[in-house]
């Protein structure tokens, strides 16, 4: 069933700096698999195997993530990739061009990887590791900027198979997503460059998942680090109630300069916060492919300045470092 899509993964850093990943890593893969006999998973495997055989002449992962042209496929392909994809809804990070089908999903992803790209390291020849990459839309920036190898880590059923689902137009062996959490991950320090780009203000403990992924690093590689901020000075450090922004799962928001003394500490170098900004209505909204809530039901809609529970509204930061 899906052993195949991490065989090939195995295969590819059996003789690399990642090789003593596979002391671990195929048990992990193995108990996931386990653990997914009850939900929607198998169904959707199944839904996968249905999308048809095409062969895009064209790939353009540079400026947006985009496969083949309306013209390769089919009037009735056209509705039936449509619908399947449909069936993995809700979408979230995002757009993807599809044959000519626009995916618009919640997030204009592409908005934040162009605040990010010109700030970091070239990645060409890089091996990159994506921690809680959704559904790998940033993977396939990366592989568009000329990186090796790029790997990313997320536990979910549905962004897995968001995932497999572009892959199965692109199926390209330097690009792999694996359905784990930054807890499995083991100290590999391996990695060229390192990415986490809206996940660290849902980890419990902000100062260990740091750590968890300066582990991951090589000496002088570089981390990327984009997150939910508030403004303040270096001892500001906003902790939710029940919900922010009607999120359950938000913990610690820093601002730039609380969370640059926590780097500091970890013993990370050359941090440096390259950009600030609000999160848009534009930016992140209902679509056609993400119909429910979105920003706009979580901000005071008498004053978009708030969330609806009164914190400061979703104001985000990038940082990059050094180990």
């Amino acid at each position: 069933m899906t052993v195949s899509w991490f065989n090939d993964f195995y295969k590819q850093i059996a003789d690399s700096p990642l090789s003593h990943w596979l002391e671990v890593l195929p048990a992990q893969i193995a108990q996931w698999q386990k653990d997914q006999l009850h939900g929607d998973f198998n169904k959707w495997v199944k839904l996968l195997g249905k999308l048809p055989e095409t062969h895009p002449s064209t790939v353009n992962l540079v400026d947006k993530v985009a496969f083949g042209t309306s013209e390769e496929i089919s009037e009735y392909q056209q509705k039936q990739i449509t619908g399947l994809l449909k069936q993995f809804m809700p979408w979230r990070k995002g757009p993807f061009h599809i044959h000519g089908i626009h995916l618009d999903t919640e997030w204009r992803s592409d908005w934040k990887w162009d605040r990010v790209v010109p700030h970091i390291h070239s990645l060409k020849d890089r091996t990159v590791l994506d921690v809680g990459c959704g559904s790998g839309y940033h993977m396939w920036r990366m592989l568009g900027q000329e990186a090796k190898l790029v790997v990313g880590a997320d536990p979910s059923q549905l962004f897995l198979i968001q995932f497999q689902s572009m892959k199965h137009f692109h199926p390209n062996s330097q690009i792999h997503l694996l359905p784990i959490g930054v807890e499995q991950l083991p100290k590999l320090r391996a990695f060229d460059t390192v990415f986490s780009m809206g996940v660290l203000y849902h980890r419990k403990s902000p100062i260990e998942f740091l750590q968890q992924l300066k582990d991951q690093l090589r000496p002088g590689g570089e981390l990327i680090l984009e997150t939910l901020v508030v403004e303040g000075d270096e001892t500001t450090v906003l902790m939710a109630g029940e919900r922010y922004a009607q999120m359950r799962n938000v913990w610690y928001l820093p601002s730039t300069a609380a969370l640059s003394v926590w780097m500091t500490r970890l013993g990370f170098k050359n941090i440096k916060v390259v950009d600030v900004g609000k999160t848009t209505l534009q930016e992140q909204r209902r679509t056609e492919w993400m119909p429910s809530q979105s920003l706009e039901d979580f901000l005071d809609p008498e004053d978009t300045g708030k969330t609806i529970e009164g914190y400061p509204a979703p104001l985000r930061a990038v940082i990059v470092a050094n180990v």
